[in-house]
């Protein structure tokens, strides 16, 4: 079995060899290979002590010098060296208190957390499985190394990990180890909640990420935060057509929640304020109707940049694709409930995407930055600066909102000034 590597990966390990030193590529990088993924990192595991690797390589970067850890940069691409470790006693549920280096592969390899994570490779010695991880991946499953019950305790973060490679791979969890996460799940509290945000986004932009479902079928809810204890898992769905936005993807499974309560728990996980503000927006948009005419559409887009606008579209055809797959499974004819309506709401929004390429191919004006006006042309014409300016501006562009065609400089400040005349 054959593993292609970047070069650079590969001069590494030749390196250390050539030193009288082991090395492997190991983790993530084997298992995505074998599954013919494209590895995001290509990390190295070597019986050399960090100060042999230094002295090896000359240049390198303490990046986690305590935990035997240097990377090494090749262009502007850096390869993690670990030396062989073994991890002492896990005192907080997350993190080792010491490591003991070690010559000895297998040591290494044991500390690990799931058997497809467990394998090493290099291009003189074939794979290194020990514990069964190319049988796992062919059956798509995820099992410990080991005890599962020991790996949990070890580190709690763990068991989010197993739900969130079951959703990026499409596996499941073999019985043991999923008796140990419901077993074990309490100490998930004991966990950052940075760490614990990550892997459910992890989660959320997979191919599975209706797999969140998981998280309740073995009771954390409550281990992440209060509020995403209160979201109801029958009313989860994410389309996995939706793309694989971070904002995305989190404003389609609070979509239930009001803006307040969907941003209380992304505060809860200490989301990023950018987040946390997309999806709020998207969420209280949701729910709202758009209306059919230019105008409407226009409105509508003033709210929130391009981007995040097609967004709430395709949130908006999310949803009315579960609706209507629901309403199937039901025998609903949605049809019959709004006999008045001519158009289904899956067309309609197909009206809404015609309208808004034809707005956009026009140039149409949808926010300030495209106003023909600025505050600086109303200040040259005699307004002061303030609170009044703001107000005008907004003013306008609510103006060329309903009538496009007027979004010129003269025609805006004769407009202006013909109000202003009149209201003195």
């Amino acid at each position: 079995m054959m593993i292609r590597m970047p070069k650079e990966a590969q001069e590494i390990l030749e390196k250390l060899n050539a030193h009288g030193y082991e090395a492997y590529i190991v983790g993530g990088c084997v298992r995505d290979s074998l599954l013919e993924k494209e590895p995001e990192d290509w990390d190295i595991t070597t019986s050399a002590k960090p100060e042999e690797v230094k002295s090896v390589f000359g240049r390198t970067i303490d990046t986690g010098i305590q935990h035997g850890t240097v990377t090494i940069m090749r262009g502007k691409t850096g390869y993690e060296v670990t030396t062989y470790r073994i991890d002492g006693e896990y005192e907080d549920g997350r993190h080792p208190k010491t490591v003991e280096f070690t010559s000895n592969l297998k040591e290494d390899l044991k500390r690990r957390d799931f058997t497809i994570n467990a394998m090493a490779y290099s291009p003189r010695e074939g794979l290194i499985d020990i514990f069964g991880g190319v049988r796992d991946l062919q059956a798509g499953t995820i099992r410990c190394v080991g005890t599962a019950a020991d790996r949990f305790t070890e580190d709690a973060l763990r068991i989010l990990r197993a739900i969130r490679f079951c959703a990026q791979l499409g596996f499941k969890i073999e019985e043991n180890t999923w008796h140990s996460i419901k077993a074990i799940g309490p100490n998930l509290a004991r966990v950052s909640k940075e760490r614990v945000q990550a892997e459910l986004t992890k989660l959320l932009v997979s191919s599975h990420p209706d797999y969140i479902k998981m998280v309740f079928s073995c009771s954390l809810e409550s281990c992440i935060s209060p509020g995403f204890a209160r979201l109801i898992p029958d009313k989860i769905f994410i389309n996995p057509k939706l793309p694989p936005l971070k904002y995305l993807r989190w404003a389609s499974l609070l979509k239930d929640q009001s803006p307040q309560e969907a941003a209380q728990i992304l505060k809860e996980l200490k989301m990023d304020n950018d987040t946390m503000d997309k999806v709020k927006l998207l969420v209280k948009m949701c729910p709202l109707p758009i209306g059919l005419t230019p105008a409407q559409i226009r409105r509508a887009m003033s709210q929130m940049p391009d981007e995040l606008f097609d967004s709430l579209l395709l949130l908006k055809r999310s949803l009315i694709t579960c609706q209507e797959t629901a309403a199937e499974s039901e025998n609903i004819q949605t049809a019959d409930t709004i006999p008045d309506k001519t158009l289904s709401p899956l067309q309609e929004l197909d009206q809404i995407q015609r309208t808004v390429r034809e707005i956009r191919l026009r140039g149409d004006c949808t926010n300030l930055k495209m106003l023909a006006v600025t505050g600086n042309d109303l200040i040259t014409h005699g307004m002061k600066p303030g609170k009044q300016l703001g107000e005008t501006l907004k003013n306008l562009l609510n103006l060329v909102l309903e009538h496009p065609e007027l979004n010129q400089k003269e025609t805006l400040l004769t407009i202006l000034k013909q109000e202003r005349g009149g209201a003195q």
